[in-house]
């Protein structure tokens, strides 16, 4: 039984996961299917690739994750399968696994080109139930990905990297998300910190606390924070409120870190 997980931004008011649901199973009835979440903020492709890079690491090897946040579904934008990290990503060529063709450099990726794999009548809106589910079915039932179309090297990607500048002994990064309680989630990691006297500069604000947890009571009230959350990355917090609204910040908004020791540009 292979593990089939759907990441969308459909939400749970309406029909389309359960369709998508309903897609997989009539190819393959004995798919084992997950959500990752529903909630990504409509067409946000930035967001939706940030919660598969959060998710993927913690399923098993040839677990299928199909990632549907699709604004230009019917368009000329291709349908990819990504081979990456033992498992495979099947979704729309616009930038959605960015993050993944980062953290995994031997990953390859196939334009989806085989129609007799769709479902039939194909609807020009939903391709999540008649492109992107049907596909997953068929190769959690053991087609393999290169019958599904031709291997391409020239995938969409998002304007900006998952990895931060270093430059003249300053680390720049920025936000690349804000969770629902309104930690700022930066694309830092520990590896660039190295050491004491990090400050991080963001919105003209200084932060030179860490916390090793949310809740630590050496921390004051209302007092932004530095602390490493679980995906890897440095966030900015605040105890009990949302760092995000204290700050004014918004995904996309740049973060420095000065005051950093043996830093390598």
């Amino acid at each position: 039984m292979t593990v089939i997980t759907l990441l969308t931004d459909f939400g749970t008011a309406d029909y389309f996961v359960g369709a998508m649901k309903g897609a997989i199973l009539s190819v393959n009835p004995r798919a084992v299917i997950t959500d990752i979440t529903h909630e990504v903020p409509p067409q946000d492709i930035d967001s939706a690739a940030f919660m598969l890079l959060g998710a993927y690491k913690t399923f098993p090897p040839g677990t299928i994750h199909v990632a549907v946040v699709d604004p230009g579904v019917g368009s000329a934008r291709r349908p990819i399968i990504v081979k990456a990290g033992k498992q495979f990503f099947v979704g729309p060529d616009n930038g959605i696994f960015t993050y993944i063709y980062e953290r995994e450099p031997k990953h390859q990726t196939f334009h989806v080109t085989a129609e007799k794999y769709f479902r039939k009548p194909t609807s020009t809106t939903f391709h999540g139930r008649d492109v992107f589910a049907p596909v997953a079915a068929a190769l959690s039932n053991g087609v393999k990905v290169e019958a599904f179309g031709p291997k391409i090297s020239d995938e969409v990607r998002l304007e900006n990297s998952l990895v931060p500048e270093v430059k003249d002994g300053r680390v720049k990064g920025r936000i690349i998300q804000i969770d629902r309680f309104g930690n700022c989630i930066t694309n830092i990691t520990r590896d660039l910190l190295g050491g004491e006297g990090a400050r991080l500069v963001v919105k003209g604000k200084t932060i030179r606390k860490f916390q090793d947890f949310y809740a630590d009571e050496s921390g004051r009230r209302n007092e932004l924070f530095a602390i490493w959350g679980s995906a890897g990355f440095l966030e900015i917090s605040v105890a009990g409120d949302s760092a995000a609204d204290k700050l004014g910040a918004k995904i996309g908004d740049r973060i420095t870190v000065t005051g950093l020791q043996n830093l390598q540009d």
